[in-house]
This record gives structure tokens, sequence and C-alpha cells, in this order.
């Protein structure tokens, strides 16, 4: 296993419709459903073996370097717990040391899942090196497992699945989480890639507050709050069926829909700074569009016929945002040998 050369990138996702409906305990009592894709931006992972029995990681995106012991039980001190807590689940060498390198292409907090899919990058990155046999729904629970669970991060589900299989999905969230994979035709695709645009608002947030405020809510059975998270999943439904028709004009219009049906699940989900973006965005000639996580802050993804496209993006430029095109990724986790 010595001089071996492991890498691994995961794709980063953008929620259509859904979100929010993946968070305990609503898909428990009511089940959840999430419409998203991944895009083509990732979550990168290199792992180069080493012969001297120590672990050394290096996080692009915190400007974080860590080394100890291959043996040593790594503490959670808040520094890279998310790879220490991998390593400690996945780890079956003791001796075994390694170089591990990570980086994205979106800094945690943006809400394009880069946390989760850095956590499936890695889970994918050990699993290459070790041989272990999971399957893609075992790479995603261990994932979820070792995020949640182990660290105790609140947060979904959609994202580690997302990550691990990759493309345009329909995911139901119950007892048990089932990937629907949607064959959506390559001029659909097309032409959705034409009229979407990312808006970054240049500010990231913390999920686990947003999140935490809209579970207490549910757990108090706030009328708002459910009315909000019923309707992301009458909507999730309508725009796969836009979708897969090709209706993307109405898509576009029930991308607005579900922004503001989200925005009753908790007031920390927007902002003064998301509003008027948004705002302006629709003044320009946006259909609709909707912030891609957990909300306060990061990406927002609209839905604009490519005609006006160019005007909305002006604007947003204008206000001091970010504005970026992009394309659909339709595979999931990937992990090859390069040595």
């Amino acid at each position: 296993m010595r001089h071996v050369l492991v890498r691994a990138k995961a794709p980063l996702r953008v929620s259509f419709a859904g979100g929010g409906t993946d968070v305990t305990p609503f898909p428990e009592s009511e089940g959840g459903v999430v419409l998203s894709a991944t895009i083509d931006r990732f979550a990168y992972g290199s792992l180069r073996a080493r012969d001297d029995g120590r672990i050394s990681i290096e996080s692009i995106d915190f400007g974080l370097s860590l080394d100890f012991p291959a043996a040593e039980d790594p503490a959670f001190d808040g520094r890279l717990d998310l790879v220490k807590a991998a390593i400690r689940r996945l780890s079956i060498d003791d001796d075994a040391g390694y170089d591990l390198l990570l980086r994205s292409n979106a800094p945690p907090g943006s809400g394009l899942g880069s946390s989760s899919t850095m956590m499936v990058a890695l889970v994918g990155l050990l699993r290459e090196y070790y041989s272990l046999p999971l399957s893609e729904y075992e790479i995603a629970h261990l994932a979820w497992e070792i995020e949640r669970r182990d660290l105790g991060i609140r947060g979904g589900l959609q994202d580690q699945y997302a990550a691990t299989f990759g493309g345009f999905n329909f995911i139901e969230f119950s007892d048990r989480v089932i990937v629907n994979p949607l064959r959506v035709r390559d001029s659909i695709v097309n032409e959705l890639e034409l009229n979407l645009l990312l808006c970054y608002t240049g500010t990231t947030r913390e999920s686990a507050n947003i999140i935490a405020d809209q579970t207490a809510r549910v757990e108090k059975h706030d009328p708002t709050a459910l009315e909000g998270l019923r309707a992301q999943k009458d909507l999730a439904l309508a725009m796969k069926a836009a979708l897969l028709r090709g209706e993307l004009d109405s898509f576009g219009d029930l991308l607005g829909q579900a922004w503001a049906e989200k925005k009753k699940m908790s007031p920390l989900i927007t902002s003064v700074l998301i509003d008027e973006a948004y705002e302006l965005a629709v003044r320009h000639g946006a259909t609709g569009g909707k912030v891609t996580g957990a909300g306060g802050g990061g990406y927002i993804l609209f839905y604009c016929d490519f005609t006006r496209k160019h005007r909305v993006a002006e604007a947003l430029e204008k206000l001091g945002a970010t504005v970026t095109e992009f394309s659909f990724e339709r595979r999931g986790l990937t992990t090859w040998r390069a040595g």
C-alpha cells in the first residue's frame, strides 16, 4: 500500500426545491423530497501514502495544516474535525501514514453543499485507499453519519446523496433514502444551462443556526414553517414534471415560488442583501430564483431567459455580487489511483 497515490472528486449541487424537508424531524413524520442537480464545481482530494507512520492534512479552503502519528486518535478541537472524523471511522491500519490535500471550488457556507461534498470525497478517498467494499448508498449514508452523528453538525440528508450519485435526482426521505435519477434530455439540459445564472452574494453563513431555528419551529408545530415545508414537497413534484417535459418557463416560475415558500420556514433564511439582489434580478428580467442552500447568504440561483440574462448579470454585478454561469455534471463521486 506504500507509495500509492489516490485521487477523488465529488460534484457540488444546486437544489431546486424541497430543501428543508430532508432535515429531522420533518422527513420522519411527513416524508421529504428534494429535486437537485450536480454542477461543474467540485470538492477535490488527494492521498499519497508515506512510510513514516504519520498523517498530514492540508486544507486549501481553510488555510490549515495538521500533522500527527497515524496510531494517534486525533482530538476534535475545531481544526479540520471533518477530516479527523472520517479518518477515525475508516482507518483500518494504525501504521499507515499518508498526506491528504483537500480543496473545493466553493467556500464552506456558500449553499452548494461544499462541506458534505468534501466529506463524500474524503470517504471516497479512504475507500479507494483501503479497498473497502462500499456501495454508493453506503458511502452517502456513512458521510451523513460522520457529519450529523459523530460531529453533531446540524443539517439534512440531500447533499451527501447528491454528491455521491451525481446528475439530476429526485430524492425521497422517510425511514430510508431513495435516489431516483432523472433522464433529462440533452436539449433540455442545454437550454436550462443557457437560462440559469449563479449569483454569489459575497457572504457565507453558518447553516447550522438557520437549521436549528427551522427545526425548533417544526418541533413546536409552527403552522407557517410547516406550510412552507409542505409546499416545498408539492413544488419539487411540479418542478420535476416541468423539467422532464421541457417546460422551462414554468420551471423558472416555480423556482420563484419555491423561494417564497422556503422563506416561511425561518426568518433567518433571507437577508436584506438577498432580498435586494432578488428584487433587482426580477426587475431586470429574471423569472424566478432562490438561494441554493439553507439561506442567509451564499449563492442565489436565478432563471432568466437567455435574451435578458446579460442585463440581469450586469445589474447584479453593479450591486457588488459575483455572477457566473455553469454546466451540469452527470457524474457523481469519482475516485482513481494515479500511482
